[in-house]
C-alpha cells in the first residue's frame, strides 16, 4: 500500500484518524509502507493517535510519555471491569493475562518470557537487583558520575548497611569517543570487584553508551553487568543480544508509551535464584521470575494496558521511530549549530550516539532560567539539567511532536541565543 492509498483509506466513509489508529487495518496499513521520517502525511496519523494538550509544546518526553488513545481506552476499560467486583475479576481474569505482556515484552528484547518481571518502573526493576545481589562488606561495584540519582542512592544506602565500596568512572561529555567509556570501567577493576552498573543512555544527555562492550568485560572478568535502559527501551530498536548484560531494567511509561507506572525487570535466568526479591516471596519461588511481581495488591489493569503500547509501537516500527526522531532534531539543531554561544552536551556528530534525546545549553545562561524563559514566552516544556561537568536543558519530542513545534522550539532557542545574559536574570 502506497502513501495515496493509506490516506485515502483513513478519510473513506468520514472515518476519523484519532480513532482509525486503533484498527488492525490500520497498523496494518503503516506497517506495510516505507514511512520515510519526513512524510508528514503518515506522521499526521500517529500524532493524532493521541490527545495531547498542544497548547504547550511538550519536549520533556524523556521523563513520562503520553500514551495512545488505545492504550488509554483498554486502562479505563480494565479498570471499570475490576471496579465492578474487584476480588473476582482482578485476581481471577486480569491478573493471569499479564502472561500475555509478559510473552510480548520478552519478544521485543528477545528473551525467554521466563527472564521477564514486570515492575512499576526502572527504579523498581533496578533497585530489586541492587539490594538483591548478595554481597559482602569491602565488595566494590563500579558506577558512573552520569547514572541517575535514585540508583547511586541505592548504591549509597547499600554502601552504609553492608559495607560494600561504590567506584565512580567519569567520561567526556559529550562523548566522542565511545573506547573511553569502556576504559574508565575497565581502569576501575580490581579483584573486589563484583558489579558493573552502567546506563544504557545517559539521562542526562541522552547519550548512547557502549553497553554491549561494558557488559563483555564484565562476563570476561566474571562479573555481574547491571544496565539502566530507563531511556532506551522502545526508543531504537535492539534486543538483549545486542546488550549482552545479566540484569537490565526499564520504564515503559517512557519510549514505549505504557501506562504511567510501569516498567519491566530482566534477569538472567540462571541468576534468578540468588538475586533477592524486594518483597518477600516463598521459597518455592526462589527460582522464579514471578517473586519480583509480589508487591501486594495493585491494579492489573496498569499492566494488562501494556498490550496496547507494544501493538503500538509494532505497528509504527522501532527503527522508524529512530529515524523520526533524528530527522526531528535535525530540524532544530540545523537551525542553531554553527552559533557560537550554542553548547551541545550531546554528540550530535553521529547519529548512533543520539537519537531522541539531546542536550543543549547557552555559554553563561543559566538552564533553570531558560526553560523557564521557554515556557513563559514560548510554551514550550523543557527539563533543566545541572550537572557538575556540564549544564543545559533536555530536548526530547515524540512520536506525536509535529514538525511545526519543533520548528517553533529551534526558533525560540535561536532567539535566545542572541539575546544579552541579563535577560534570563
Amino acid at each position: 500500500m502506497d502513501r495515496r492509498r493509506l490516506i485515502t483509506t483513513l478519510l473513506a466513509g468520514g472515518v476519523a484518524a484519532p480513532l482509525a489508529f486503533g484498527s488492525t487495518k490500520l497498523r496494518e496499513a503503516i506497517a506495510s509502507i516505507d514511512a520515510a521520517p519526513n512524510d508528514e502525511d503518515i506522521w499526521l496519523t500517529v500524532q493524532q493517535a493521541f490527545a495531547v494538550d498542544r497548547t504547550i509544546i511538550n519536549l520533556n518526553n524523556g521523563g513520562v510519555s503520553p500514551s495512545p488513545r488505545t492504550v488509554q481506552d483498554a486502562f479505563r476499560r480494565y479498570t471499570e471491569q475490576a471496579n465492578q467486583i474487584p476480588s473476582y475479576e482482578m485476581w481471577r481474569h486480569q491478573e493471569p493475562q499479564i502472561e500475555s505482556v509478559r510473552t510480548s515484552l520478552a519478544d521485543m528484547f528477545g528473551v525467554s518470557a521466563e527472564e521477564i518481571a514486570i515492575t512499576r518502573n526502572a527504579s523498581e526493576s533496578l533497585e530489586t537487583a541492587q539490594f538483591g545481589i548478595p554481597m559482602q562488606a569491602g565488595d566494590e561495584v563500579i558506577v558512573s558520575t552520569q547514572d541517575y540519582p535514585r540508583m547511586l542512592t541505592a548504591w549509597e544506602q547499600r554502601a552504609r548497611r553492608d559495607g560494600i565500596v561504590i567506584k565512580k568512572v567519569t567520561f567526556d561529555v559529550p562523548v566522542t569517543d565511545l573506547s573511553q567509556v569502556v576504559r574508565a570501567y575497565a581502569n576501575a577493576i580490581t579483584p573486589k570487584t563484583k558489579v558493573l552498573h552502567c546506563s544504557q543512555v545517559v539521562f542526562l544527555t541522552g547519550q548512547i553508551l557502549p553497553v554491549k562492550d561494558v557488559c563483555g568485560l564484565a562476563r570476561d572478568r566474571g562479573l555481574i553487568s547491571i544496565i539502566d535502559g530507563a531511556h532506551a527501551f522502545a526508543q531504537f530498536p535492539f534486543t538483549h543480544a545486542d546488550i549482552g548484560c545479566d540484569i537490565y531494567g526499564t520504564s515503559l511509561h517512557k519510549w514505549l508509551c505504557g501506562p504511567i507506572g510501569t516498567g519491566m525487570l530482566y534477569v538472567k535466568k540462571e541468576l534468578i535464584p540468588t538475586v533477592w526479591p524486594l518483597m518477600a516471596a516463598p521459597k518455592e519461588m526462589d527460582a522464579n521470575i514471578r517473586k519480583y511481581e509480589e508487591i501486594g495488591t495493585h491494579s492489573a489493569a496498569m499492566h494488562n494496558a501494556l498490550i496496547e503500547a507494544i501493538a503500538f509501537n509494532r505497528a509504527i516500527g522501532l527503527q522508524r521511530k529512530a529515524d523520526r526522531f533524528r530527522y526531528l532534531h535535525s530540524l532544530w539543531i540545523n537551525e542553531v549549530k554553527g552559533m557560537k554561544n550554542v553548547r551541545f552536551n550531546t554528540d550530535i556528530s553521529s547519529g548512533n550516539h543520539q537519537v531522541a534525546m539531546v542536550n543543549v545549553g547557552l555559554e553563561g545562561v543559566d538552564p533553570g532560567k531558560l526553560s523557564e524563559w521557554l515556557l513563559a514566552k514560548h510554551r514550550i516544556f523543557t527539563v533543566a539539567i545541572t550537572h557538575e561537568q556540564f549544564s543545559g536543558i533536555r530536548v526530547t519530542p515524540n512520536v506525536y511532536t509535529t514538525v511545526d513545534e519543533i520548528r517553533t522550539f529551534g526558533k525560540a532557542l535561536k532567539t535566545a541565543a542572541t539575546m544579552n545574559i541579563e535577560e534570563f536574570k
